[in-house]
């Protein structure tokens, strides 16, 4: 494969060090946007790398430019020589790695997507010809050429590490219990406190730290043992919790506060972890170190991409606390610098620093956000929708960068955050920046400048080819993990593996493993349709698959939607915690789960617990979170008519109704319309009949008939206005051919013969007439355009699912032939 596709491994180090700070680095991010034109200009948008030691916070709704800003921000810093510990819940960051300085279609080939190919009618090698191209003219347009991109991928180490998964590098997540050197009791207690929320959300137990029993037993198992030196590991740690080494928890023996039956019930608990073999890769890998995820044996910056987007959000909650636990630790050992030394990046912050709630990633993030500076570490977080952040965690940001967003009220509340959150913020002058920003665009507010200043992005030197999949993470990492020693079972993954009869290393038994009470169990029709997507009947062991269906109701007060759905899934394989790549949406019928028992069938124990009810609990609640984050529905809208599609609506009927909406809207300002002109058309009636009466009659008689024609022609309108309901588009029509009478009018009325003043006062009158009526096809073929803009204003939202929202009416277990 050509290209730079992340460097070689390289030899690891070890132990605790000391990362030097950055002499202050330009970071090229883009250039200005001229506020006259709204185009880019040629004056660069840098940013002092030190600057991001006071932090960042990029916002942005889908399709603004946010992760592509972000990926260039990171190729700045670590083209300055600092090292970045990113955390990717989305699994967009990898594409940091895809540097192909040839521009040629061989190299962005394999990482074409090949479903927007065919979505485009076009191949993959057409596509990735396009994209190629595409790059080297976008780079090309910022004066940025192959060797910039080899220079990026020759002195960066990227690694992918995906804990809980064999697809990237590993981390022992489980070996960070090692006990800490050097860290103040203040430290040591984020850090426990930290794991231990993690760890017990991984096996379901809501876990407060001042309350729950059971976090303030481990908490303390932990402390005296790393208060002795002692590192551990979870199976050292469960055998602790029945029989630990304390006579007391505060003023209560032990056994009163926490007696040995309820421990026991806690230790078998923690044990169904190390018992799974799904749990295994939890315990693989290298340990979690700071100094090994910043710098490469050979000191080079290191891209640190933790991709969490497979796990669930108990896992990735554990994953991330723990990360950002152990780099407050590494910070609080660094000497102060003012200079950046080393970068946080979070994407994707919903969920992490919420602005109600407290998971464990919030505590280390604050205090990152609090302290981080004075040890030059930055910190940049990165969310789509305003109501994901607690503003005051972060009042210590001194760098807004801010895309295009939802809503005005996504703007109203960012807008607040930034009121309480930095110093005085200009309202109108930010909201109308905010208004007219374009793809890649950013309002940029820096506590350094008194002004924010508009710019857009440079093209990044990575090719952002979106969410990358683990098979592609396990071929970006093939070398890397060639390079690795062969992974060292734990203890207890060992014993698991040798246990006489164990599941895994049988051909199935025939009696079906023991079955939560209550949980359905059924066997597939072999004619079921979808039963194909399993690669089919086979002679092995059946196997165990979960089958839901699920009620979901997209609820939106404002859209005045209320649209129910009904979702069908197999889950396989089963494991101890859910993993969404086993999630298979399938349309099932009842009937495809009355198959026959096969003869001599013999079953294949799962790696999930599917004996315990709160497995089954858990797997419920994990559905129900996944299509929370996954399943929305698209509403067509009109903001300024306040109108929302309604289910099954056509688009065509969507459109027709928001014209029938424009037009009452429209007929509202005609009858407006009629009120402003009725005084003044009767006065000016008045007035020629006045100059009429004064005419003499005969030559009223002779020269009166023409301009009795004018006057009938310019008085159509405005009787039209006045003389009945007619809608605003009949008035319209109208008045496209009012425009040419006034000039007839006035015309006639100094065409004539001045033969008396008399004739000639009616005469202007009667222009004057005309004139009114000239005015009047004015306004009204203004406020036609007017509405008729406003009916074609329509765009789309996608409104999500709540929990409240999320019904689970089936959840059962299925058993699948083998393939």
């Amino acid at each position: 494969m050509s290209g730079i596709v992340f460097s070689g491994m390289e030899r690891e180090a070890t132990g605790i060090g000391v990362v030097d700070s950055v002499p202050m680095t330009q970071l090229e991010l883009g250039a200005l946007i001229d506020p006259t034109t709204h185009e880019r200009s040629t004056e660069a948008l840098t940013l002092p790398s030190a600057e991001l030691t006071t932090h960042a916070v990029i916002v942005g709704m889908t399709g603004s430019g946010k992760t592509g800003l972000g990926v260039v921000l990171l190729e700045e810093v670590l083209s300055a020589g600092v090292g970045a510990l990113i955390i990717d819940p989305k699994g967009d960051l990898p594409n940091l790695g895809l540097l192909f300085p040839g521009f040629t279609a061989e190299e962005f080939e394999p990482w074409v997507d090949p479903g927007e190919a065919a979505r485009s009618g076009t191949s993959v090698h057409d596509a990735a010809a396009a994209a190629a191209t595409s790059w080297k003219e976008g780079l090309a347009s910022w004066n940025v050429g192959p060797d910039r991109l080899i220079k990026l991928g020759t002195s960066v180490g990227f690694t992918v590490y995906t804990p809980g998964s064999s697809a990237g590098v590993g981390l022992n997540l489980i070996g960070s219990l090692a006990a800490p050197v050097g860290a103040d009791p203040e430290t040591l207690h984020d850090e426990i406190e930290g794991f231990v929320s993690g760890l017990l959300g991984l096996v379901g137990v809501d876990a407060d730290p001042l309350s729950s029993r059971e976090h303030i037993l481990l908490s303390n198992l932990i402390a005296d043992a790393w208060g002795r030196g002692q590192s551990l590991d979870l199976a050292t740690l469960i055998g602790l919790v029945q029989t630990p080494p304390l006579r007391k928890l505060g003023v209560f023996d032990l056994d009163t506060f926490f007696p040995p039956k309820d421990r026991t019930k806690l230790a078998l608990t923690l044990n169904g972890l190390l018992a799974s073999p799904s749990f295994a890769s939890w315990t693989q890998g290298q340990p979690v170190d700071i100094d090994t995820l910043l710098r490469t044996a050979d000191g080079r910056p290191r891209a640190a991409i933790v991709s969490v987007a497979h796990l669930n959000d108990a896992e990735r909650q554990f994953v991330v606390s723990l990360l950002l636990n152990k780099m407050v630790t590494w910070m609080r050992r660094q000497p102060g610098t003012s200079e950046l030394r080393a970068l946080v990046y979070l994407d994707e912050a919903a969920g992490y620093l919420p602005p109600s709630a407290i998971p464990p990633t919030k505590k280390p993030l604050m205090t990152l956000f609090k302290q981080a500076r004075a040890f030059g570490v930055g910190v940049v977080v990165s969310t789509q929708n305003p109501v994901d952040i607690d503003y005051k965690a972060i009042s210590n940001a001194g760098t807004w960068m801010i895309g295009r967003l939802q809503t005005e009220q996504d703007q109203k509340r960012l807008l607040d955050g930034l009121e309480s959150a930095t110093t005085a913020v200009d309202r109108a002058a930010l909201s109308s920046q905010l208004g007219n920003l374009g793809k890649r665009q950013f309002v940029l507010r820096r506590a350094s400048q008194n002004e924010p200043v508009v710019f857009t992005s440079r093209w990044s030197m990575s090719y952002l080819r979106g969410p990358v999949t683990r098979e592609q993470i396990a071929t970006l990492m093939a070398d890397q993990k060639a390079a690795l020693p062969p992974p060292v079972a734990t203890t207890a993954t060992a014993a698991t593996a040798e246990a006489p009869g164990d599941p895994g290393v049988t051909d199935g038994s025939g009696v079906a493993p023991p079955l939560a009470s209550g949980i359905p169990a059924a066997h597939v029709d072999p004619a079921a349709p979808w039963l194909s997507q399993f690669a089919g009947a086979g002679a092995g062991p059946l196997r165990a698959a979960a089958v839901a269906r699920v009620n979901l109701l997209f609820d939106d007060t404002k859209a005045q939607l209320r649209e129910t759905s009904e979702w069908e899934a197999v889950i396989f394989p089963l494991s101890a915690n859910l993993n969404a790549e086993n999630i298979i949406t399938v349309d099932y019928d009842d009937r495809d789960l009355t198959g026959p028992v096969p003869a001599n069938a013999r079953y294949e124990s799962p790696d999930a617990p599917i004996a315990q009810t709160a497995w089954w609990t858990q797997l419920k609640r994990d559905l129900t979170d996944h299509l929370v984050r996954n399943q929305t529905t698209t509403v067509r809208r009109n903001l300024p008519l306040k109108l929302y599609s309604r289910p099954g609506e056509t688009e065509e009927s969507f459109v027709n109704r928001c014209k029938e909406a424009a037009e009452e809207q429209a007929d509202a300002e005609t009858a407006k319309l009629r009120d402003k002109y009725e005084a003044k058309i009767t006065r000016q009636h008045a007035v020629v009949g006045t100059a009429r009466d004064r005419v003499d009659v005969a030559k009223s008689q002779a020269r009166g008939s023409q301009g009795s024609a004018v006057l009938s022609a310019a008085g159509s309108l405005l009787g039209g206005l006045l003389g009945g309901k007619k809608r605003s588009s009949t008035l319209a029509s109208m008045a496209r051919s009012a425009g040419g009478l006034a000039s007839k009018a006035g015309t006639a009325a100094t065409a004539g013969q001045r033969e008396d003043s008399a004739e000639n006062r009616l005469s202007q009158e009667e222009a004057e007439l005309a004139e009114l009526d000239a005015e009047l096809a004015d306004e009204l073929t203004k406020l036609t355009a007017k509405w008729d803009e406003v009916a074609a204003t329509i765009d789309s939202i996608e409104v999500p699912l709540e929990k409240a929202d999320v019904s689970v009416s089936r959840l059962s277990l299925v058993w699948l032939p083998s393939p």
